[in-house]
């Protein structure tokens, strides 16, 4: 949805109307999954997808039914001979989307409520009452913030829905994927995770352009100005240039945020996690050979930093796909943030720890 943040205040300043389209469901192989969100505009243009040709002109041609009868619905969508047969794209699976058109001051309201939830809070949840089995329901949708507060509506349901989501409502700090609980479907979204990446050479570059795509806000780091230029980082939230020891010791880290360190150096790579390893990030991980990491994590050790802390840290860094050009690297390195992140830490195939002397 954060892709969409634009168009979504647009329509709220502009009174534009249009249709916003929410995968609520799914069953069996599908090409999106629940979350994933779709603008229909009275033209039929679109902005973002749920998933391209095996069912997107179906949806588009329900929305715009919707949209002229100012009715909200949940569309039920079987992704056989009916949608892409000529494409070779049937499916197999069944998805249940909401259709809401977005005409009048109630709809636009919500819709503005949902904006600033999306620019200033770390994540909400959307929760969806409905009936599949009845065609002419009205589905109930309710905007919760991440302190579970109701903060918007839309929809006939009452204090009895909205008490009845609080019961079922899981805190966003576990990152929880959407879920279904006694009739009600509930689409968290939740903080996006930062990317430190300490060290803005080749290896810190193809990361960064890969992981911003893969919905890291990304941070470089480098005591080099002319290496993290804009040219060379176009995409990433903040570049900052000097020197780590006095840059790192102050640099705010959350339990959502992962660091990367990719330095150009043995000593800068020490530095580096010397003032990342016990700071409560999500994840840090560190590239090298396992002699030289080995060497540091000695070096650290003495240097009183905990054992328990370097035991946490990932390296040698990557997931094992036989990497040889930086192209490689990057992919292995943004495969074990992505799986990491997606999977509460797991990451398939990762090699053990460096082992720590006794």
């Amino acid at each position: 949805m954060r892709e969409l943040s634009q168009q979504l205040e647009a329509l709220v300043e502009s009174g534009q109307q249009t249709v916003y389209c929410r995968l609520v469901q799914t069953r069996g192989s599908t090409p999106q999954k629940p979350g994933a969100t779709m603008l229909i505009y009275p033209d039929g243009s679109q902005a973002g997808t749920l998933g391209g040709g095996c069912v997107e002109a179906e949806v588009k041609r329900t929305a715009l039914t919707c949209l002229e009868e100012n009715r909200a619905r949940i569309a039920k969508f079987q992704l056989d001979h009916d949608y892409g047969w000529d494409d070779g794209l049937i499916c197999g699976g069944h998805m249940q989307i909401l259709i809401q058109p977005i005409i009048d001051d109630g709809s636009r309201s919500y819709i503005g409520q949902l904006c600033q939830l999306l620019n200033a809070a770390p994540g909400f949840t959307e929760v969806i009452h409905y009936d599949i089995e009845i065609e002419e329901e009205t589905p109930t949708v309710l905007l919760f913030d991440e302190q579970q507060q109701l903060q918007a509506s839309l929809g006939p349901g009452g204090s009895d829905l909205e008490q009845e989501a609080c019961k079922h409502l899981v805190p966003l700090q576990g990152r929880p994927r959407p879920y279904q609980r006694d009739g009600l479907a509930f689409l968290p979204l939740v903080e996006r995770c930062q990317l430190v990446i300490v060290g803005g050479g080749h290896i810190g570059q193809a990361v960064s352009n890969m992981a911003v795509h893969l919905e890291f806000d990304v941070t470089v780091i480098d005591d080099r100005e002319s290496i993290i230029s804009s040219e060379r980082f176009p995409y990433v939230r903040q570049r900052i240039a000097g020197d780590i020891e006095q840059i790192l010791p102050d640099l705010k880290i959350t339990p959502h945020t992962y660091c990367l360190i990719v330095t150009r150096g043995h000593n800068h790579d020490q530095r580096a996690l010397y003032h990342l390893a016990d700071r409560g990030a999500r994840y840090v991980g560190l590239i090298g050979s396992r002699r030289k990491i080995k060497l540091i994590f000695d070096d650290l050790l003495d240097a009183g930093i905990s054992r328990e802390a370097l035991n946490k840290v990932h390296a040698p860094l990557g997931i094992n796909i036989g990497s040889q050009t930086v192209s490689e690297i990057a992919v292995s390195i943004c495969a074990e943030l992505v799986s990491h992140r997606n999977r509460d830490g797991f990451i398939p195939g990762r090699p053990d720890g460096v082992e720590l002397p006794a």
